[in-house]
């Protein structure tokens, strides 16, 4: 595990959050299989369109809500995939933007289901994860290797959400376009381009956000 996240401290990090979030939703509800509502912290990060504007800072769930897991399973596999892709794509794109894109996947994914299933509550760091699958596509893309891999790995993602019942549909669908429109700026040699590329994807995602808080869709 040292060896795999070596170079990608901020992987590192956001996996920490994710698992100490869960270990604090775990013993409020006193369980490992339904931490969101039976746990305040839990009940308060979810991702729920009425409880986003029920109060001031309930828009903040749209970022909360990516470091919150449903169970222990739904945590596992998402900081499996997270530690394997996150600290690749960190160390390629660097630090500094790489903090930036996730937040963007995170609220680009946020963006989506609030906007086509607002009445839907959703939590995970999937959309994120959705995000960083095609910045590892553009990484392939970039250094001339072969895509298969990562494209397989994406439509094979892709193809489970639209089989999977209880699945966010729009969390990963959103996180995947956000992770898309950055992937050619954040594999970019320049550093500054990657920068711009991942500030740019930010902005786009927080006001993407923005649009459905200003004229509620039910989904």
């Amino acid at each position: 595990m040292k060896k795999l996240l070596y170079g990608a401290p901020a992987t590192t990090v956001i996996a920490l959050l994710c698992a100490g979030v869960f270990l604090l939703t775990s013993l409020s509800s006193r369980s490992v299989s339904d931490v969101i509502w039976g746990s305040g912290l839990g009940s308060r990060f979810v991702l729920w369109g009425p409880g986003v504007t029920a109060t001031d800072w309930g828009f903040l769930r749209a970022l909360t809500s990516g470091f919150l897991h449903v169970d222990i399973s739904h945590l596992t596999i998402n900081l499996i995939t997270l530690v394997i892709i996150g600290a690749v794509v960190e160390r390629a794109v660097g630090t500094g933007p790489y903090v930036v894109a996730y937040l963007a996947g995170v609220l680009g994914g946020s963006a989506a289901v609030l906007t086509f299933a607002w009445d839907q509550p959703t939590a995970g760091a999937s959309g994120a994860l959705y995000m960083l699958m095609a910045v590892l596509v553009g990484i392939a893309a970039r250094s001339r290797a072969d895509l298969r891999a990562p494209l397989v790995l994406v439509l094979g993602n892709v193809a489970f959400t639209l089989l999977s019942p209880g699945v966010s549909l729009w969390g990963h669908l959103g996180g995947l376009a956000v992770g898309a429109l950055m992937a050619g700026p954040l594999t970019s040699p320049n550093e500054r381009t990657r920068w711009a590329g991942a500030v740019g994807g930010l902005v786009l995602a927080v006001a993407a956000v923005m649009v459905p808080l200003m004229v509620p869709v039910v989904g």
